[in-house]
């Protein structure tokens, strides 16, 4: 089980062209550079790719031009950075399985939850990490789930950590899946009991960077939604966040220290 001393941040790097905050920002080898570059000098330690926005009503994008986004970034990635710390956002095992064997990558975040049948097991022969996000599509056939929210996803894991450990998958991060069929009650509730979800001390990975529960409550847009962001962050390391997804990395590894201080003087470590 991987042992976190200390929180850290994961940049997002979207090559796509309808992300809902950055789409298309980094679309060609200087800018995936540029990004990395910025991720890496801002405080990331981990560089997350993903070919294939997740919000809502986006277009369905096939393997074929997922891999294609993907691949091209992370030769980019391993040509200019070649130590960095990657994961690959996909909900693909085939995806997963490329860009760990030509890549190198050290963790597959993969945000459905498992619903491609052949990903735990491809996770568990690679032999990297593994992010388990909970999603609404990967509760299929799951019978009793409780309500409220926080007891559903305390069922969801329960049922699926084991399932991953007899597969043989060891390095497991668990994430909320904020804002993935979630009313905004239920994404804040979620934070809120944040520390409640890994019962067995799995490290929590949490991205609410400039999402829908921020700024439609505060009546903005994503633009918007930088000082919002920060104020969830904050809420979720206090609750036991491990890892922040983050576009916003500076912002976020600022977050960072600034809750760790915080946190080391409540202790009594400044008096």
């Amino acid at each position: 089980m991987t042992s976190v001393d200390s929180p850290l941040v994961m940049g997002i790097l979207n090559v796509t062209p309808d992300s809902f905050f950055d789409g298309g920002a980094y679309d060609g080898e200087r800018a995936v550079a540029t990004r990395c570059e910025n991720i890496l000098s801002e405080g990331g330690a981990w560089i997350d790719v993903g070919g294939v926005s997740t919000r809502p009503g986006a277009s369905e994008v096939p393997a074929e031009e997922e891999w294609r986004r993907v691949s091209a970034a992370l030769r980019t990635l391993r040509r200019h950075f070649p130590d960095a710390r990657v994961s690959v956002d996909t909900f693909r095992a085939e995806i997963a399985r490329r860009a760990v064997s030509e890549f190198g990558i050290q963790m597959v975040n993969d945000i459905s939850g498992g619903t491609d049948a052949d990903m735990f097991s491809t996770v568990a022969e690679l032999g990297v990490a593994y992010v388990l996000s909970h999603h609404p599509a990967a509760e299929s056939g799951m019978a009793g789930l409780p309500e409220p929210v926080v007891e559903r996803e305390k069922f969801f894991f329960a049922r699926l950590v084991p399932r991953l450990m007899a597969c043989g998958v060891r390095d497991i991060w668990i994430d909320p899946g904020i804002g993935f069929g979630k009313t905004l009650e239920e994404n804040f509730a979620l934070v809120a009991h944040l520390d409640e979800l890994s019962e067995d001390g799995r490290p929590l990975l949490v991205g609410v960077s400039r999402k829908s529960m921020i700024y439609r409550l505060l009546d903005t847009d994503p633009d918007g939604a930088l000082a919002g962001t920060l104020a969830v962050e904050t809420l979720a390391l206090l609750h036991g966040a491990r890892m922040l997804r983050a576009h916003d990395v500076r912002a976020a590894s600022d977050c960072v220290r600034i809750v760790g201080k915080f946190l080391s003087c409540r202790q009594k470590e400044c008096l």
